[in-house]
């Protein structure tokens, strides 16, 4: 298990256990963390699972790809560091990691 914090925009935050080699939405669903709507049930459909990453954790994650990249240029929230979560694995890289969500998925 690898910790995670997610924190919400009022600065709220849940710390979860999650199982490694499942992604960072369903660590969230699975511990019924608000703000990860989820809407699509992580096939990178809906981009209602967007969090910002630290520029420290930045590194530890594999790259975008193009239809994560693409579903991000929706978002009315997206950032730079924007990721969505059903695209990011759980692994041991990650204990510990922190991200933010914005006001709303949609």
């Amino acid at each position: 298990m690898t910790k995670v914090v997610f924190i919400e925009h009022d600065g709220t935050e849940h710390e979860v256990d999650a199982e490694n080699g499942t992604n960072l939405m369903e660590a969230a669903t699975k511990h019924l963390v608000p703000g990860i709507d989820a809407d699509c049930g992580g096939a990178c459909a809906c981009a209602t699972c967007m969090i910002y990453v630290p520029e420290e954790w930045a590194a530890k994650l594999p790259e975008k790809e193009d239809m994560e990249e693409t579903m991000l240029d929706f978002c009315d929230h997206s950032k730079e560091n924007s990721r969505l979560a059903c695209q990011i694995e759980v692994t041991d890289a990650l204990e510990g990691i922190r991200v933010s969500m914005p006001a709303s998925q949609h």
